[in-house]
């Protein structure tokens, strides 16, 4: 089973957010296939035959990934052949650069290192099932097991809705949250991504929520495929409720979740801020103490003539450290 961010239903929620078109390149050969998904935007600089484009991995994760492989030994010559190709079809339909978001779990970064630039961002968290008989006693720092005991005892209680019928009490939940914490406008999605992401991806959503007092005082939305969870949005109400504990009572609560449906790992992301001392990662890190994965991106400039040019119109250094340079004048 493909995950979910290898599926084009999950690339659709971002096409209007990033200005693009979702498109697919499946490459196909006796050795095996890699499917690529992007979304495609028009680069809003004028050069002598263009328009020209960019590809971007939506928000998540993503880039090419080798789907059947017919002989183990031919994988870096599946993609030798695989990035050929796409060399050819970025000059036929006019793409220019592109930058990927590898996905932490499947490890595809290693896969095409040959193919892209590929950079380490950042360590991501998540919590392991597999292989756990308790990974409650196991990933939750001691504390935190403390805290969750805790605010079941004072009568925090939790719902879980497989394929909810609509979002709107937790996107308002939510878009309260990113408001309080000063989120960029990025994360402030409106009324068509919610209602797109029930309508695409209804039978993978989970929704989690706290209640206290018959009122519902924190949300959470994951996704579920295969061996996989992952933690897409999370908000609380406003008010003093950090004493109950909310995110602490749905990360329990997914859990148990999780292993009654043969999941293997939580991927819960990373911190807002790539070192160490994040305060997010941190944070994330006392539900999964021994669980973390490694988040790669990479970038590749398919026509360079064209590249330099764009960085000539937009008055920028091609070694500014910003990738492609041409969107960052």
């Amino acid at each position: 089973m493909r995950d979910l961010f290898f599926v084009k239903d999950y690339v659709e929620l971002y096409e209007k957010i990033e200005g693009g078109n979702c498109e697919v390149f499946e490459f196909e050969h006796p050795i095996g296939t890699v499917y690529h998904q992007f979304i495609k935007r028009e680069i809003p600089i004028p050069v002598e035959d263009g328009p020209y484009y960019d590809l971007l991995t939506p928000y998540g994760y993503g880039g090419p990934v080798i789907t059947d492989l017919k002989d183990k030994t031919r994988k870096d010559e599946l993609v030798t052949l695989f990035c050929q190709a796409f060399q050819d079809y970025s000059l036929e339909h006019n793409i220019v650069s592109e930058f990927v978001r590898f996905h932490p779990l499947v490890e595809n970064a290693q896969d095409f290192d040959s193919c892209y630039n590929v950079l380490f961002r950042r360590h991501t968290t998540g919590i392991t099932l597999k292989g756990f008989e308790d990974p409650i006693q196991e990933e939750f720092s001691g504390s935190t097991r403390k805290r969750i005991r805790k605010a079941l005892r004072d009568g925090v209680t939790y719902r879980i809705t497989k394929n909810p019928s609509n979002l709107d009490q937790f996107q308002e939940i939510y878009l309260t949250t990113m408001k309080r914490v000063g989120a960029e406008d990025f994360y402030l999605f409106d009324d068509e991504y919610f209602s797109k992401m029930i309508e695409n991806l209804g039978e993978k959503i989970i929704l989690v929520e706290a209640i206290y007092d018959s009122k519902v005082i924190g949300a959470e939305l994951h996704f579920h495929t295969g061996p996989y969870v992952h933690t897409h949005l999370s908000g609380t109400i406003d008010g003093d409720i950090n004493h109950l504990s909310p995110v602490y009572v749905m990360t329990y609560a997914i859990v148990l979740w999780a292993q009654e449906h043969g999941v293997e790992y939580i991927h819960s992301g990373g911190g807002v801020n790539p070192g160490p001392d994040d305060s997010l990662y941190l944070f994330k890190k006392r539900f999964g103490k021994n669980t973390e994965f490694d988040y790669y991106v990479g970038n590749k400039v398919w026509n360079e003539e064209i590249y330099d040019k764009l960085n000539e119109a937009a008055n920028v250094s091609s070694d500014s450290g910003l990738f492609p340079a041409y969107r960052w004048p």
